[in-house]
């Protein structure tokens, strides 16, 4: 017996206004089937297969290549998508059905909808919604079984009261699966072909239903508007804020965060209002994060300070450095112990050592930069010849002054200094003084062009 997962993204999703498919909207920074094959990749099953029907070539080119797309000619409702993509299947394979557009379904929920199939004919996933207008609901009988599911079109009024909705989400062997799919019918308000009829046609053989229900609503929302997009968004984002409340993290306030990935954080790390986190972050204890900073792919050990309106794209930052406000670290970056980026610095593929200072205006890149260095404002490396990149070398105990040009590839020996306003093209030896500069001098009797006018 084997574990196969169908995603069902076939459909059009008009209500987007869109013209790339509906399962390809971003939601937390990913498109919502790349949510939804995250969740089933974490089950190793022996096959995921994705039915594709409307922008069918862009959802295929977005799925990985260990993932089989199954088109769907005709969007003829959900029994048919899921009658195309059983072809092949052993008869006692469960199968685990789900929907690219139902992003947020948790791990431990889809193993307890997994488990009770594995105890019933058939397992469904159900959730109770104070206004269910718009799902199909889940009819209970007697003895508090699912009978069957009625979809809001067709429902009578009794039937609309009912709060307990079907999300759509179930497991059962593929066998059946396959004979109930294939006796399925379109009379019904919407002229398609049901998945949800399945659940009368497992209860009228005589076959046993169970619900399942997640721990939380928002993992069983579809999404089938922007609206709906960007409610789920921000009930995602609470969540994820509340996780690092429990972790020990400080959020000044947790309405106003992004994560856009995986974001981790230890004890006492602080979060400042409106900052946005990209791809795999993690923030060491005691660490601040100013207000609207922007940090991807990153990890920042304990002490460091990132100060207001700064954009780290990727970084290995160690223990109580300094950086900010409105600075800039670009891919490549690594701050050693102590190390200080101030306001306005751009860096891009550089090592700056312990204890150095890069205070302002200034621009580093493909640098090393050794151990309490100083470079002063307005200064840069000049890295690029117009076809390659070159390499600066600054070593340990180096002071640059203000405005400089640093034009690779160069080295500052240990201990150097270089005056304010100097050009270096040729290595600077250690502990000495290189300044180049043309000489000042002033011009006696000097006047302005528009003093001139009339002489």
């Amino acid at each position: 017996m084997g574990l196969n997962i169908i995603i069902l993204a076939a459909g059009e999703g008009r209500r987007m206004r869109s013209r790339r498919p509906k399962v390809l909207a971003d939601l937390a920074g990913q498109s919502l089937i790349g949510h939804v094959l995250d969740r089933a990749r974490e089950f190793a099953p022996e096959r995921i297969r994705v039915v594709v029907g409307h922008g069918a070539d862009a959802v295929r080119a977005a799925l990985p290549d260990t993932v089989e797309a199954v088109y769907q000619p005709q969007q003829r409702g959900t029994g048919d998508a899921v009658a195309h993509a059983l072809e092949g299947l052993a008869a006692d394979d469960l199968v685990l059905v789900l929907y690219g557009d139902v992003p947020l379904v948790q791990t431990a929920t889809l193993a307890a909808l997994a488990d009770a199939a594995a105890h019933a004919d058939c397992a469904l996933l159900t959730v109770a919604l104070g206004d269910p207008r718009g799902y199909g609901r889940i009819v209970r009988g007697e003895t508090g079984g699912i009978e069957r599911i009625v979809e809001d079109h067709d429902a009578s009024a009794e039937e609309r009261a009912i709060r307990e909705i079907n999300t759509g989400l179930l497991a059962m062997r593929a066998g059946p699966l396959a004979q109930h799919v294939a006796a399925l019918d379109r009379d019904n308000a919407q002229g398609e072909y049901y998945l949800t009829d399945v659940i009368g046609r497992v209860r009228a053989s005589g076959g046993r239903v169970d619900g399942v229900q997640p721990d939380f609503a928002w993992e069983v929302q579809g999404v089938n508007s922007r609206a709906q997009l960007a409610a789920l968004e921000r009930a995602w984002q609470r969540h994820l804020a509340e996780r690092l409340l429990g972790d020990g993290a400080t959020l000044r306030d947790p309405e106003r965060i992004d994560v856009r990935g995986n974001l981790t954080a230890d004890p006492d790390a602080m979060i400042d209002v409106g900052c946005v986190f990209e791809g795999v972050v993690h923030l060491g204890e005691g660490v601040e994060i100013g207000p609207h900073c922007v940090i991807r792919d990153s990890v920042i050990a304990a002490g460091t300070r990132v100060h207001a309106h700064s954009v780290i794209e990727s970084g290995d930052i160690g223990r109580d450095c300094e950086i900010g406000p409105f600075a800039r670290m670009r891919p490549g970056v690594r701050l050693a112990e102590g190390a200080k980026l101030g306001n306005f610095v751009e860096t891009k593929n550089a090592d700056i050592g312990p204890g150095s200072k890069v205070n302002h205006l200034a621009y580093v890149g493909d640098s090393d930069v050794g151990r309490g260095v100083n470079i002063g404002a307005g200064s840069i490396t000049c890295n690029y010849d117009g076809r390659n990149k070159n390499r600066t070398i600054i070593e340990d105990g180096a002071f640059i002054g203000s405005d400089c040009q640093l034009v690779a590839p160069v080295r500052v020996g240990a201990g150097a200094w270089i005056g304010a306003g100097s050009t270096i093209t040729q290595d600077a030896p250690a502990g000495q003084l290189t300044v180049s500069r043309t000489r000042q001098k002033s011009i006696p009797g000097w006047k302005h062009p528009a003093d001139r006018e009339g002489e």
